[in-house]
């Protein structure tokens, strides 16, 4: 049973910003894992911020390793990407479509499709709503779907594969496709391919969900950096993209009309400027305001924190903050801006962390939850007030 953990006063921080009765009545959190050390599969959460207590509402188990899930722009639907096939001995992995209950959060299945290729790692979902983008690591591709009218999946529109860059052979021999984010306006997607050294440009199709190679096709990252994720910024022209390999970050300015990545530069993310072989970059996030950069990295477990420059998008070294626990593989930025939360894999644990929008610090508070082998958390407020 997951153990619960009470805050002994309200966060102060909290308080300051929010009234009770500005608050959403339920905060729900949907937390993907991998099927091992007793994880049961995809755990749905309530989190009552203001006692700081996590209830078990639900756990979804229908295929093996849920790591990693994705909402729908409505907030009905919840996209899940297991690494187990729809069949025995199925290479391939596989996507589920729940339908999220309005007045409890609880998951109830809609359909199911291929992946298109092995482990997949990474869904996401347009603006629009219409399609839905997943990436297969060891399938070395990236698939498209067009969504029904219930929120379940067509079959895939389509599927691209990529070369690797051979730059590190023992991780890119081959293309291992990790992540595929919307630009805000839902005209492209970019694809950011680890084994391949590239970020892929594509247009959407919303009508079919299909993709096509958009005409600046793609940026090659540096040799042997393995983009991993990517995020762009509400506000400024200007994305992320954090390297695993070489356990950087590297910024674009994004074209709006073309979707052309023009790199504008790279930082350090170890505190000590020290690579190694136990250290990858992990996760990538911008704080609500968009004043603040977080980047997660293993090995050294920690966050990197940076100050975001709104005239030109470089990036100020800040600091690093403990994750906590072991292998911070995923973090999540609170919508209302008050918390981090951030899951560390191998310690089988999620912490909340307090943020600080005027110095971007990250604060360890008293309330953690432990849920066997978190590697993806997402939130979501129902019934407000």
């Amino acid at each position: 049973m997951i153990r619960l953990f009470l805050l002994a006063v309200l966060c102060t921080t909290f308080s300051q910003n929010m009234s009770y009765a500005q608050l959403p009545s339920k905060e729900i959190w949907y937390v993907g894992t991998f099927s091992e050390s007793g994880s049961k599969g995809l755990y749905v959460m309530e989190f009552d911020r203001l006692l700081g207590q996590f209830t078990e509402l639900q756990t979804v188990h229908d295929r093996k390793s849920p790591s990693f899930v994705s909402l729908h722009p409505s907030n009905q639907f919840l996209y899940a990407a297991y690494r187990e096939g729809m069949e025995e001995g199925d290479p391939n992995g596989t996507i589920v479509a729940y339908r999220i209950d309005a007045y409890t959060g609880l998951l109830q299945k809609i359909n199911e499709v291929s992946s298109e290729g092995a482990s997949p790692c990474h869904v996401s979902v347009d603006p629009s709503g219409d399609v839905v983008f997943v990436s297969n690591y060891q399938g070395g591709n990236l698939a498209s779907y067009k969504i029904r009218e219930d929120g379940g999946l067509h079959p895939a529109s389509s599927v691209f594969g990529h070369e690797g860059s051979n730059a590190k052979p023992d991780r890119q021999s081959r293309a291992h496709m990790h992540s595929v984010i919307p630009s805000l306006n839902g005209n492209f997607a970019f694809a950011s391919d680890l084994g391949a050294d590239r970020i892929f440009t594509y247009k959407v199709e919303s009508n079919t969900g299909s993709l096509l190679p958009a005409k600046r096709g793609s940026v090659r990252a540096t040799p042997g950096s393995g983009p991993r994720h990517f995020v762009l910024h509400r506000e400024i022209p200007f994305a992320y993209s954090i390297e695993e390999l070489s356990n950087t970050v590297a910024v674009y300015q994004v074209n709006p009309y073309n979707g052309r990545l023009r790199p504008k530069g790279r930082y350090n993310l170890l505190s000590n400027q020290v690579q190694s072989e136990q250290n990858s970059a992990a996760d990538i996030h911008i704080s609500v305001d968009g004043k603040w950069l977080y980047a997660s990295n293993r090995g050294q477990d920690n966050l990197a924190i940076f100050k975001i420059n709104p005239a030109d998008g470089a990036l100020t070294a800040v600091g690093h903050v403990p994750s906590g626990g072991l292998h911070p593989r995923n973090f999540r930025v609170d919508e209302l801006g008050e918390f981090v939360y951030v899951a560390n894999m191998n310690s089988d644990q999620i912490i909340v962390f307090s943020y600080d929008s005027v110095t971007g610090s990250l604060n360890p508070t008293e309330m953690q939850v432990q849920i066997p082998r978190p590697a993806c958390v997402v939130q979501l407020f129902i019934n407000p007030r």
